[in-house]
């Protein structure tokens, strides 16, 4: 599931389905010709690419997800620290805020984070 890569299109067609999921096809078609001007072939086209890459499911013409939004860019972010920093959490951290400065606020989160992190509970 993890390993599928999104692209813009499918990203966008994602996070409607996750928005309004459980839907059936029909609710899926009709959303998708009001927001993205989609033929009917086109939503189904695309919801085939993301059901064998194993990020939706379609049975008895409902739509749901079998991967959560939150947990698929969670996995898809572990991913890229994996491959761009040999898995390096502070390498990452580094090059992040090396061209992007950080508000307080922002600061504050991560400290928070990070305060509150227990490892027993992974």
């Amino acid at each position: 599931m993890v390993g599928y890569n999104m692209g813009t299109v499918e990203s966008s067609f994602a996070d409607l389905v996750w928005e309004n999921e459980p839907l059936s096809t029909s609710e899926l078609v009709a959303l998708c010709k009001d927001k993205f001007n989609w033929k009917r072939t086109t939503t189904y086209t695309v919801l085939k690419r993301l059901c064998e890459g194993g990020v939706f499911k379609l049975e008895n013409s409902i739509v749901t997800s079998q991967i959560s939004r939150e947990n698929f860019y969670s996995a898809k972010s572990e991913s890229f620290v994996e491959e761009s920093f040999n898995g390096s959490l502070p390498a990452f951290f580094a090059a992040f805020t090396k061209r992007k400065k950080l508000s307080k606020k922002e600061i504050d989160e991560i400290r928070k984070m990070i305060d509150s992190y227990n490892p027993e509970d992974i």
